[in-house]
């Protein structure tokens, strides 16, 4: 499909740099049968049946956004210092990450990053697109505490490059289910849940399961490719466990719904499914690229943020619902006031061919 079917405009003001407080006091908007309400996240007890299956990505957000200085001597004695800012987005090995570098013009081969006192980096590799491999002088647990002691959240670009950075992110840019250490990028659908909210949809009877999937910072790369058969996906590691797909198998022989919240959820439930939709215990990376015309195979209801303009993630959401219902909804959204993007509000989403 043409990438061009998935633009829209958006005006500047709609964009989120903070979150709802509290969390769940964010909009949503629901999605169903080619038509759209409004509605609150606090509302989702009501807007669920008793025996729907929420499913959580409880990834850990690290604080992946570095920034540091490469120091090169020349053969004549004279040097230069450039600063370099990284994102970090893969881990390759206990002591080696890939990671956006800005500005990548800068950098070759060999060249050593100095991040903090305790801290620096050797480039093994400088790809196209700013992404480079990354060799720390530290690995394992202390890599890990070294780039917690100098990094910051890695806030996406819409939202890093209209403010700082600062110690609130911390809070908010992780959800109350954040255990597993990894990702670069919060799975941002699960952002509005509180423990207030919990405890309703317990009360309503709506179960939740864990999957777990370290997000990239590919995810907020744009689409360059004219086709969407062009466009290649960032890989992202992700572990569905035996309790969650014993869980997941066990609702869709009852006949209840599994609700993905987010799309990161999603993307990997449809990874580890068999084409009957069923699941076992899986682990391993997925690049997963859906758009309109996949064939959803678990997944009957989908939880999650609005999306940006040409994204893999927009491309999703019309897969899920049809191109024209999203396109739709997503001009009520813009008109009414709804806040977009990582910090914004929510939508509550019935696929489009789910009984």
């Amino acid at each position: 499909m043409r990438v061009d079917q998935f633009d829209f405009d958006l005006p500047e003001d709609r964009i989120a740099l903070r979150p709802a407080r509290p969390r769940d006091a964010a909009r949503c908007l629901v999605v169903r049968d080619g038509e759209w309400r409004d509605h609150g996240m606090r509302d989702l007890p009501d807007l669920l049946d008793p025996g729907d299956l929420l499913i959580f990505n409880d990834t850990r957000v690290i604080p992946a956004a570095l920034t540091g200085h490469r120091r090169r001597i020349q053969p004549d004695g004279t040097g230069s210092v450039a600063k370099i800012s990284l994102n970090l987005h893969k881990r390759t090995g206990p002591d080696s990450w890939d990671a956006f570098a800005r500005p990548a013009k800068r950098l070759r081969r060999g060249d050593v990053i100095t991040l903090s006192d305790s801290l620096s980096a050797v480039l093994r590799a400088v790809r196209p697109g700013g992404e480079v491999s990354l060799r720390f002088d530290c690995a394992g647990r202390a890599l890990d505490a070294a780039i917690a002691a100098c990094g910051e959240m890695p806030l996406p670009p819409y939202i890093g490059g209209k403010r700082p950075v600062d110690a609130q992110d911390r809070a908010d840019y992780q959800t109350i289910f954040a255990r597993q250490e990894g990702s670069v990028a919060a799975p941002t659908a699960a952002l509005h849940f509180t423990d207030r909210l919990m405890t309703a949809l317990a009360a309503r009877g709506i179960g939740h399961a864990f999957v777990t999937l370290h997000v990239g910072a590919g995810t907020f790369l744009p689409v360059k490719a004219e086709d969407t058969q062009a466009h290649k996906m960032h890989a992202e590691w992700g572990e569905v466990g035996a309790q969650t797909a014993a869980a997941v198998n066990a609702a869709h022989a009852a006949g209840r719904r599994v609700v993905a919240v987010g799309t990161t959820a999603l993307r990997l439930l449809e990874s580890a499914a068999d084409p009957t939709g069923a699941l076992a215990p899986w682990r391993g990376e997925t690049d997963i690229f859906i758009t309109p015309g996949y064939r959803f195979r678990t997944v009957d209801a989908l939880i999650t943020n609005f999306h940006l303009p040409r994204s893999t993630l927009f491309m999703l959401v019309a897969a899920f619902c049809g191109l024209q219902t999203m396109q739709g909804a997503y001009a009520h959204a813009i008109a009414a006031g709804y806040r977009f993007y990582s910090y914004g509000d929510g939508s509550l989403l019935f696929r489009t061919d789910a009984t």
